[in-house]
């Protein structure tokens, strides 16, 4: 039997990434770290935009993308739920799109002026904590 899974995300209004992109990533993040799990069902599109107060066209976007990819399931006269994992993205492409974060990171990254060593330290307490998560 599925559970309505509240969807607690923030939406910035400064971050350089369109609404339904952060909606998409947040999404994604909380699969991957078991926060949602398959068989929950997602808000719906309307209730989603009012929790949010953002357009239910943006959340039709996110949903549309994260169903497209794999990550949530349609059933019919019933909404939308996290689906079961399966391999999403082929080796080439995973390893593609984490070249392309890479890159996307460093630049960002640069300008702060920060050490290496301290920028990767931050990153691994990071990815350590995410993992932390997943396991609990």
């Amino acid at each position: 039997m599925a559970r309505q899974q509240a969807l607690m995300i923030d939406i910035a209004t400064g971050d350089v990434r369109p609404i339904s992109k952060q909606i998409v990533d947040a999404v994604r993040l909380k699969v991957a770290t078991g926060e949602l799990t398959p068989g929950w069902q997602l808000p719906s599109v309307r209730g989603l935009a009012q929790q949010l107060t953002i357009n239910p066209n943006t959340v039709a976007k996110a949903y549309a993308e994260l169903t497209a990819e794999g990550w949530l399931e349609s059933r019919p006269g019933l909404g939308l739920f996290v689906a079961t994992p399966r391999q999403r993205l082929s080796p080439r492409e995973r390893e593609r799109r984490l070249d392309d974060a890479i890159q996307r990171f460093v630049h960002d990254v640069v300008s702060l002026d920060y050490p290496a060593d301290t920028v990767l330290a931050r990153l691994g307490d990071e990815l350590r904590a995410l993992a932390t998560r997943k396991s609990a």
